[in-house]
């Protein structure tokens, strides 16, 4: 159990600077596919290492997509303030 939360916690906070920057690019080009999909076999690796199942796959997306969004959040919020 303790495992999983980890690899949820660093799944989260791998996702949310390339969020980040993935808000700064124009969507559906080179940069905005490759900061959506780079952490992706870093994630896999990280969830095999700790052998987590299958079945937790569903969750660490949920979580990979929530880091995207919190990283995208805090550039707009930023972007906003200045």
């Amino acid at each position: 159990m303790e495992s999983l939360i980890f690899v949820v916690v660093v799944t989260f906070l791998m996702n949310t600077p390339f969020g980040w920057l993935r808000e700064g690019v124009k969507k559906f080009s080179l940069p905005w596919f490759l900061y959506v999909h780079f952490p992706i076999p870093f994630i896999v690796a990280l969830r095999l290492s700790f052998g987590i199942p299958w079945k937790f796959a569903p969750l660490l997306i949920l979580i990979a997509v929530l880091g995207q969004y919190a990283g995208a959040k805090f550039r707009r919020k930023q972007t906003a303030t200045a």
